[in-house]
């Protein structure tokens, strides 16, 4: 496997992450032009925020990103930043969405850990460590 991992100014790093979340009441609002700008406020996001967004994909009722995030900057910021810049925008830019909803996003979202060694694997090698140190 090859795994093409980044650094800051002392952390060297590969954290991906599956994130998911819905609008309010899984309303199927995302779609036509709010799709559309949807993505590119993302996109322009997580640019400013420096993390990579590897794959982005809208559904009428609900986002799911693929994205690496600096483990010291946090990906609870990342998407906390990126569902309240998409909410005031949107919010702003079609008025449908003030009518519909008392807010755009849920306060939840799932989340989950991809990539690297399998969980076997980095067991096995943690448990080596001692055995190899021993030598």
């Amino acid at each position: 496997m090859d795994i093409n991992y980044k650094s800051n100014n002392n952390i060297v790093y590969s954290c991906k992450y599956h994130v998911v979340w819905c609008p309010k009441y899984r309303r199927k609002v995302l779609v036509g032009q709010i799709e559309v700008r949807l993505k590119e406020l993302i996109r322009e996001i997580c640019e400013e925020l420096q993390s990579e967004l590897i794959e982005l994909e809208i559904m009428p009722d609900h986002v799911h990103l693929l994205i690496e995030v600096d483990p010291q900057f946090g990906v609870h910021k990342v998407i906390k930043t990126i569902k309240g810049k998409t909410s005031r925008i949107l919010r702003k830019e079609f008025k449908e969405l003030t009518t519909k909803l008392p807010t755009l996003w849920t306060n939840s979202y799932f989340i989950s850990t991809v990539g690297g060694a399998p969980l076997a694997i980095v067991k096995q090698y943690i448990e080596s460590q001692k055995v190899s140190e021993r030598r």
